[in-house]
Formats: structure tokens, C-alpha cells, sequence
């Protein structure tokens, strides 16, 4: 937090916001000063994103008051609040692949000279932008689709910048990160504090909050809770005021003695693209996770285990018998459960109701004529077991928190009743109250005899759910890890600094 200026960069007094009279927000005050990092936390619904587009100039408060740069503020929308030095990156980037990064940079407001669009000034600014933000090794005329999603993001801030943006607002910017792009991340956003820049980070991954933040503002059902310094609070006090509850109950127990039976799935010596000498057994009633860096096989070993890029080589047996995992639908037969890690591009059908997008897994694998009344029953239960709040099952589920389309994907596979479930990255972009509920699901399952595998870039929520840790690396089985292991463990075996497990 800046202690020369004289008044805060953002003062939001009193907002108020409703929609077809439904109440929003209720009177939120926040501020934030120049060069200080402010985080937003709260649980889905709490009314974070309706802020940040306040702040953002998509809405107009219906009470308060927006005051930036010392000046009261109306914005008619985002552009004028573009204009007035806001900015925003979005958990999905809006760039175009097949233009330049500096395309992307200055889209819709390209210098020109002599009438025509300047190319060579636009690349100079944009290296000249990557440059003041420590980012000289991001060339400015590569094409976007050739660059990696850090690299993206980073795209997305200078697009900001380039608009003179003195405030930023990053909504879940880890969201689609790996571990070692996230601390990329965090020396990028020091950049930015040390320019004046103030920043609004909302997250729901606490351990970016307390290792960026400043100040950490509570939301809890369209209200203010409260506003902490960080080093005055602790994740624990920080839940309690997001959900009423201790962190603690965050992750179920461990399976027990005699809770893990024996081997439900298991790979030998199984390959294919991306993938080489496998190993693997998963057993019924345990939560087998597995680490290792984004692009290390972690989710190619999900899709070849669910036939969608299967082994070409190797064996897989499931409860003892030689299987051919050669399509999903296969896998779906088999008893074999996947939930992606792209809900949005590949777990939920968006403009579908929620009822459709719950059957879906029946629907591919049993005749449409075959008991359509009782498994459509039976989802409509499971919907109602997994806490799925909608406005009812006609609703399209692109209208549903992050949380509630996760339960819905859920529902889906459960419907089946499978014996071993592959969920890769379960609780992405989820709020803390849905995350420790998808936990407790997950936990319940195994107790109930399911093999379940979890792909986690969350290195605590890997820890506390998992039985066994496997780790991946260079599309291989790099180690195993017992109940226990610390985080510096499995980064040990992710980035090669340990010896390999057996």
C-alpha cells in the first residue's frame, strides 16, 4: 500500500446493486490504494463478480459511489472505464490466436500513420510495454496460438497497460496455471506494485492471498464482512468468516485399516503418445492422487484410462480381467467414470437445461427405450443428494456457479454407478464452501468401494485428500508417495530433483 499518496486509487462507497429486484449487493466499501495488492474472497454468490464489474464499468450501482483517481466516476460501460485507467483480466482470456501478440495488444485502437495501421510503432510499444514489466522474452510478433498460457496472460496485463491502466483487476488468474507458472505470476504482479499499480485480486485459492495480498476483503451474501490486513489473519479466521466454519473440515479422513481392498484397475507397462511405461494400480476404496506439472501426462493418463486416448501398448485389467479400454463409451461400460478438468468446453452442454446435461452419461450408454422414467428418477435424487442449487432442472446450466455445474457433472457419472471415478482438477475455479462438499463426496464414494484417481495442481488439497500420491513427469510414473508426504516431496519428483520412486 502506497504511504505517499495522499487518497485511496479506488474508493467504492456504499454500492448497492439488484436485478429484477433481487438484492445483490448491500452496501459494500472497499478501497484500494496505488501499488497495493487487494484480494476479494468469498464463496460463489457472495457477490465478488458483480463487484469487480461495478468496478469495471459492465454495471452501473444503483446505490453508492464509485471514486477513482480522486474523482467520482459514472461509467456508461467498460470503455469508459478503460478510458479512466481500469482494467480487467479475465479467468478466460479473450484473445485471438491467429493474430500477433501485438495485434492483440492494441486491437481496436492501432496506431496509425498516414492512414494506415503503423505496425512497426505498435511492436515497438508492445516490446517496449513487455519490457517494463520484465517480460523481454515474450516476442511481440509471435502469433498467439505459439505461445503457452502464462505467456497468454501475460498478453492480457499488457493489453491493460496499454491502455494506461492504473488499477487492475485479476479475477482467478491461476486458474488455468501449473505450479511453476503461478510464481511467474507472483513476480509479474510485483511488477506491477512497484510501477503504482494497484491491483484487485480475486481468488479462491487462499494461499495466493496470503502470499500477494495486502489487505484481504471478506463478501458473505452480497455484504461486506470484513476487510483484514493479511499479516493479521490466518486462512482458518479468513474461512470462518467466508463460511462459518474451520478450515479443518475442509478434508474428509483418510481411508482406514481395511477400508482399501484390492486392485480395481490396474496399467502395466501402458503407452501411447504421451504416455510410457505405466505402471498403476488403483484399488477400490481408496483416493489415489496424482501430482506433477501441467503437460507431465497427469491428464493423459485420465483420458487413456477413460479410452478417450487410450493405451496403445501395455495391458489394463479391471477386477482381475484383461479390458480393452479402446473408446469412452467402452470405459462408460465398463464402469469407468471421467469428470474433465474443461467443464466448460467438455463436462457441461451449456445451453442445456440441467436435467439434459445430467443425463447425458445414461443417455450415451443405455437405449433410449431402456427404463427412461426410472433413470431419469434416479438423477433427479441424485441431483437433490449432491445439493445442486438451481432454479429448478429447466434451467440452463450455463446459469449455474462453477460449484453447482461441478455437483451436476457428479450427478451425471454417479447415475452409472461406477466403480472407479477419474476426476481431473474437481474443484478448479470452485468456492471453499462447494470445494469441502465435492471433498466430502469424493471421500464418501471410496468408502462406498469406488476407485477414485484425483488430478490436483493444488498441492494442499492433493495432500489432504489423497491416500497414495503418484507423480508424473515427461509422460511417466516419476515416484509414489505415502498418506504424509509434504508439498516439497512431490515437487521433488515433478521437477527431477529426487530420486525416482519405485
Amino acid at each position: 500500500m502506497s504511504t505517499s499518496s495522499p487518497s485511496p486509487l479506488l474508493a467504492l462507497r456504499g454500492i448497492g446493486k439488484s436485478f429484477l429486484g433481487l438484492r445483490v449487493l448491500y452496501g459494500v466499501d472497499l478501497d484500494v490504494w496505488p501499488g497495493e495488492v487487494h484480494a476479494v474472497v468469498g464463496e460463489n454468490g457472495a457477490g465478488k463478480s458483480t463487484l469487480m464489474k461495478v468496478v469495471s464499468g459492465v454495471y452501473s450501482p444503483d446505490e453508492g459511489a464509485v471514486e477513482f483517481a480522486g474523482a467520482r466516476r459514472t461509467f456508461h460501460g467498460p470503455r469508459d472505464a478503460q478510458r479512466a485507467g481500469i482494467g480487467i483480466v479475465h479467468q478466460e482470456f479473450n484473445l485471438l490466436p491467429e493474430r500477433t501478440v501485438a495485434e492483440n495488444v492494441y486491437l481496436g485502437h492501432e496506431p496509425v500513420r498516414r492512414g494506415l495501421v503503423d505496425r512497426v510503432a505498435m511492436l515497438r510499444r508492445t516490446a517496449a510495454l513487455l519490457a517494463s514489466i520484465g517480460e523481454e522474452a515474450l516476442p511481440a510478433d509471435a502469433f498467439v496460438r505459439q505461445i503457452g498460457v502464462a505467456q497468454q496472460q501475460v498478453v492480457e496485463i499488457v493489453k491493460a497497460l496499454a491502455l494506461d491502466a492504473r488499477l487492475l483487476i485479476m479475477d482467478e488468474p491461476t486458474a488455468a496455471l501449473a505450479g511453476h507458472e503461478v510464481e511467474q505470476l507472483y513476480a509479474l504482479v510485483r511488477r506491477l506494485q512497484e510501477r503504482g499499480i494497484g491491483v484487485l485480486y480475486v481468488s479462491h485459492r487462499l494461499k495466493e492471498v496470503f502470499d500477494l495480498s495486502g489487505r484481504i476483503t471478506v463478501l458473505k451474501d452480497g455484504r461486506r464482512v470484513t476487510t483484514l490486513p493479511t499479516a493479521d489473519t490466518t486462512p482458518e479466521r479468513l474461512v470462518r468468516h467466508m463460511v462459518g466454519r474451520e478450515l479443518s473440515s475442509y478434508y474428509p479422513d483418510r481411508a482406514g485399516p481395511g477400508e482399501v481392498g484390492p486392485a480395481r484397475i490396474a496399467v502395466h507397462n501402458g503407452g501411447n503418445r504421451k504416455l510410457r511405461g505405466v505402471d498403476l494400480r488403483l484399488r477400490a476404496g481408496e483416493v489415489l492422487g496424482v501430482g506433477g506439472l501441467q503437460g507431465s501426462g497427469r491428464s493423459a493418463l485420465a483420458r487413456a484410462l477413460f479410452g478417450a486416448a487410450p493405451f496403445t501398448t501395455g495391458e489394463v485389467t479391471l477386477d482381475g480381467a484383461p479390458v480393452r479400454l479402446r473408446s469412452p463409451r467402452a470405459a462408460m461400460r465398463a464402469g469407468i467414470a471421467y469428470v474433465t478438468e474443461d467443464r466448460k468446453g467438455e463436462g457441461i452442454v451449456a445451453g442445456q437445461p440441467v436435467l439434459d446435461n445430467a443425463l447425458l452419461a445414461s443417455r450415451a450408454v443405455l437405449p433410449a427405450w431402456t427404463g427412461r422414467r426410472a433413470r431419469t428418477t434416479r438423477v433427479r435424487d441424485l441431483l437433490a443428494a449432491v445439493d445442486v442449487r438451481a432454479a429448478g432442472e429447466d434451467q440452463e446450466i450455463r446459469f449455474l456457479s462453477g460449484g453447482n455445474q461441478q455437483k451436476v457433472v457428479l450427478a451425471r457419472w454417479l447415475a452409472l454407478g461406477p466403480k472407479v471415478l477419474l476426476f481431473d482438477e474437481p474443484t478448479r475455479g470452485i468456492d471453499v464452501g462447494a470445494k469441502s462438499a465435492i471433498h466430502d463426496l469424493v471421500r464418501r464414494l471410496a468408502r462406498d468401494g469406488a476407485a477414485v484417481l484425483m488430478i490436483s495442481s493444488e498441492l494442499p488439497e492433493l495432500l489432504g485428500m489423497s491416500d497414495r500420491i503418484v507423480v508424473m513427469r515427461d509422460g511417466r510414473i516419476a515416484g509414489e508417495l505415502p498418506a504424509g508426504a509434504t508439498e516439497e516431496d512431490v515437487l521433488a519428483l515433478a521437477l527431477g530433483t529426487a530420486r525416482e520412486a519405485a
